[in-house]
């Protein structure tokens, strides 16, 4: 088994076929399928299952995808640990961070550390928190920025900022200018993401928060979309409990409103990972260090030193 095979296997494993991982490796077709006819036969068991417009990976596929994604991580690694030794200048590192941290004092840090860092290159990409740890985990870009830390042992998460999360409503909303109690709460309706991406996701958060002031029959229309979210809830639909960096322009322009319950006062930690084994160089060890120099607050744009 060679890396090229391996590279087949995790790239059709993540595009779901075998067309567009051909794609994705300018290869023909049958030269994909050759490879993992070849992985295939030496395993002495099927890594996926074909079907008409993709292909699916079996219980052996899926028990080998982990070790396959490992070892495309350690190359990576170890190409980025010769390029360290030979490179006259600062080097390189990538980072993976959520959309809406974009607007938030974070973008302050990197540009701070772009001035000071002039002979590193800075790769950036935003994703989701969950496809910020997977980019993370197999080893495609050297760090991520995230909410909430990633409990999973092979990554390493530390808290590097909290971002308030706020009530917001349709600028037409009777609550609007009011002071919001349990009784304005009690038949309100909710756009909100899925409570099932782990005990910290932003759907449990609405949950905690709503219990303890006795709204507990919660009408959640459930929405996997925070751009979406935000257009129902301009539209009438319900209210939502969102980051304040992902609402601030909609605020200041008026086409959203922020409601004040103090019972609903919270904010949700932002945290930086790596892979716990992975290499790291000196430019990600800088950038690391300068993310970490103290706990920022990321409504302020402009406050980071």
């Amino acid at each position: 088994m060679d890396i090229d095979e391996i590279r087949t296997f995790v790239a059709i494993a993540q595009l779901g076929g075998f067309s567009r991982a051909a794609d994705r490796l300018h290869r023909s077709q049958p030269a994909i399928s050759r490879r993992i006819g070849l992985i295939e036969q030496e395993f002495g068991a099927p890594l996926f299952e074909r079907a008409h417009g993709g292909a699916g990976l079996t219980e052996a596929g899926r028990a080998f995808l982990p070790f396959a994604e490992a070892v495309l991580s350690a190359i990576e690694d170890g190409r980025q640990a010769v390029r360290a030794t030979i490179s006259e200048a600062g080097g390189a590192v990538s980072l993976a961070l959520v959309g809406t941290l974009a607007d938030s004092n974070i973008v302050d840090v990197l540009r701070q550390f772009a001035q000071r860092s002039v002979a590193v290159e800075l790769d950036l990409r935003t994703a989701t928190s969950q496809e910020v740890s997977d980019l993370v985990r197999r080893g495609e870009v050297t760090l991520g920025l995230r909410y909430h830390p990633d409990e999973r042992g092979e990554l390493v998460s530390r808290v590097v900022g909290v971002e308030p999360m706020r009530v917001i409503c349709s600028p037409e909303h009777p609550l609007v200018g009011k002071r919001v109690s349990k009784r304005h709460l009690a038949n309100e309706k909710w756009v909100g993401f899925p409570a099932m991406r782990g005990r910290e996701s932003f759907g449990r958060l609405l949950e905690r928060l709503l219990a303890p002031i006795g709204v507990d029959d919660v009408k959640i229309t459930l929405i996997d979309s925070l751009t979406a979210q935000k257009r129902l809830v301009q539209a009438g639909f319900g209210l939502a409990l969102v980051p304040e960096s992902s609402v601030r322009d909609e605020l200041k322009l008026g086409n959203l409103k922020e409601l004040e319950i103090p019972a609903m006062r919270a904010s949700i930690p932002v945290a930086l990972i790596h892979r716990r084994n992975g290499y790291l160089n000196p430019a990600a060890r800088a950038l690391i260090a300068a993310m970490s120099e103290k706990t920022l607050r990321l409504s302020e744009r402009g406050g980071a030193d």
